[in-house]
C-alpha cells in the first residue's frame, strides 16, 4: 500500500510540475504572440524581419572576406618587412 500512495504521489508531483511548464509555455507564447503583433503594427513582420536579417547575413559575409583579405595583405606586409630587416 505504501508503495502505491509514493507513486500516486509522485504522479501528482509530476502533474503539478507539467502544469507549471505548460503555464510557463503559454506564457511565453502569449509574449511571443504580442511581439509579433507589435512588429506587424510597425511594418516590421516576420517577413520583413527575415528579409533583414538576411541582407545583415550578407553583409557580415562580405566583411569577414573583407577582414581576411586584410590579415592576407597585413601578413604580406610583415612578411616584407621581416625580410627588409634581415638584409639590412
Amino acid at each position: 500500500m505504501a508503495r502505491l500512495e509514493r507513486a500516486v504521489a509522485q504522479a501528482l508531483e509530476e502533474i503539478g510540475s507539467l502544469r507549471e511548464r505548460a503555464r510557463m509555455a503559454e506564457d511565453r507564447v502569449r509574449r511571443l504572440e504580442d511581439l509579433l503583433d507589435g512588429q506587424e503594427e510597425t511594418g516590421e513582420g516576420p517577413g520583413r524581419l527575415v528579409d533583414r536579417l538576411e541582407v545583415v547575413e550578407a553583409e557580415n559575409r562580405e566583411l569577414r572576406d573583407r577582414l581576411e583579405e586584410g590579415r592576407e595583405v597585413v601578413d604580406r606586409l610583415l612578411s616584407r618587412i621581416r625580410f627588409l630587416e634581415e638584409q639590412g
